[in-house]
């Protein structure tokens, strides 16, 4: 730890025991237990179990790698520094589950230690940078046993650990209930623009007859375009570490996009270096994924929303493209946003990502794609539903990131004040 705690501080390796995660391959994957990987850690605090892959375990698994109710689980190994130590606390484990080899599975073995109040010390800030500092390596970074076993914990006394734990955990209630309303709030914008706009079952489509064109049958009077006529990317910033900073200009990078579209939280950066006018970018603006490690074509190309929690003003990186309407284009940010994340659009952006051992989306790639473009009054209908939809998203966005500043913020009862009992404990440990 950096600053000085006002509780006894012991090695994380004094209450805890550490196992790395599984080596397997591609052919090991199949049915029989779920596996946690780095991808499966994104902003959430425990893993979306429904959501795991799975592998064949014979000949992989033994039993010491089987995870518990109560572990905690951080990455291991990644080439982004900043996703070290980036944990994930199981709580609800339903069925065998095992994690890879790019984490560590940290058991609390102390009756002195919660293992909740352990899971959100080791995703506060102050904890999660000192891990990040840790990492060593050159293409990626690493995080190991021994910096776990070494790095000093603040550890209260149990009854108040548990009530720190109890508190948190009700500000990740709340949390989870706001994310699962904006889920199903995009997932209801999403349906009704397949429904219009995929499977041509718009307000008045039985009256509308149906003609070929080289994207299959389509309404009549509907027109093939490509998106070069209906939008501007524009590439951003390209900067160096050194102006990167805990401070100063929000930057909307590669690690603010979902995989499958949708903004990520837990990778703003904040820069405080030269840019241009054109690297900034406003709420409610389009940003799209460029760049990709690997070719899983997981994250390449897919859209997000900047939200507005972060201010007025922001700036991107050169990893991503912000995407606006044209001029001289009808088309509407919504309709956009669904689009790019539509199949028929998809399949053209990954044909043009190309690369060695990066995935890499031209501008010229972005804007090939063609699509169905619908008459401008179903466009501006399609959005006059879709905006509330988006102004709720944004609501509820808004109170997730208040709830997790007031979560990540210490609170004066129970996260600095010691009783007169505990100042004694701590006291008579010092001898």
């Amino acid at each position: 730890m950096t600053t000085k705690s006002i509780w006894p501080e012991v090695p994380f390796g004094e209450i805890a025991e550490f196992r790395n995660g599984l080596n397997f391959t591609k052919e090991n994957f199949g049915k029989g237990i779920k596996v946690i990987g780095v991808s499966d850690f994104q902003d959430y605090s425990i893993p979306k179990y429904d959501e795991l892959a799975e592998i064949n375990p014979e000949g992989v698994v033994r039993n010491e790698d089987f995870l518990k109710e109560g572990d905690i689980l951080f990455v291991r190994s990644n080439g982004n520094r900043n996703l070290i130590g980036r944990s994930l606390f199981l709580k609800g484990v339903r069925g065998s589950i095992s994690h890879s080899a790019f984490t560590i599975r940290a058991r609390i073995t102390s009756e002195k230690a919660d293992p909740r109040f352990c899971a959100y010390l080791f995703r506060s800030s102050l904890v999660r940078k000192t891990l990040s500092a840790q990492g060593s390596g050159t293409n990626i970074n690493n995080l190991n046993q021994r910096i776990l076993n070494d790095i000093r914990v603040p550890l209260p006394q149990l009854p108040t650990q548990q009530k720190i734990a109890a508190i948190l955990s009700t500000y990740d209630d709340l949390i989870e209930n706001n994310t699962r309303r904006i889920k199903i709030l995009e997932e209801m914008a999403q349906a009704i623009y397949r429904e219009w706009f995929v499977n041509f079952r718009f307000p008045g489509h039985e009256g509308v007859r149906m003609v070929e064109s080289e994207l299959g049958p389509v309404p009549e009077e509907w027109d093939v375009c490509s998106l070069k006529d209906e939008i501007e990317p524009v590439r951003g910033l390209s900067y160096n570490g050194a102006g990167l900073s805990d401070s100063g200009m929000p930057l909307h990078n590669l690690n603010s996009v979902l995989d499958g579209g949708g903004y990520k939280f837990a990778g703003i950066k904040y820069y405080t270096g030269d840019f241009k006018e054109k690297h900034k970018i406003q709420p409610g603006e389009i940003i799209v994924t460029n760049t990709e490690q690997g070719f899983e074509y997981r994250l390449i190309g897919f859209p997000a929303i900047v939200p507005r929690c972060f201010g007025e003003e922001c700036i991107f990186s050169h990893h991503i493209y912000r995407v606006r309407p044209r001029a001289d284009s009808y088309l509407q940010r919504s309709f956009i946003y669904y689009l790019l994340m539509t199949d028929v659009v998809r399949h053209q952006i990954i044909a043009f990502a190309n690369g060695t051992t990066v995935n890499m989306l031209s501008i010229e790639g972005l804007q090939y794609p063609k699509f169905v473009k619908p008459p401008q009054k179903l466009v501006e209908k399609f959005d006059n539903l879709a905006l509330p939809m988006f102004k709720l998203i944004e609501l509820y966005t808004e109170k997730n990131a208040n709830l997790r500043r007031t979560r990540e913020s210490p609170a004066p009862e129970t996260h600095q004040r010691r009783t007169g009992r505990e100042r004694a404990g701590y006291q008579d440990s010092r001898g």
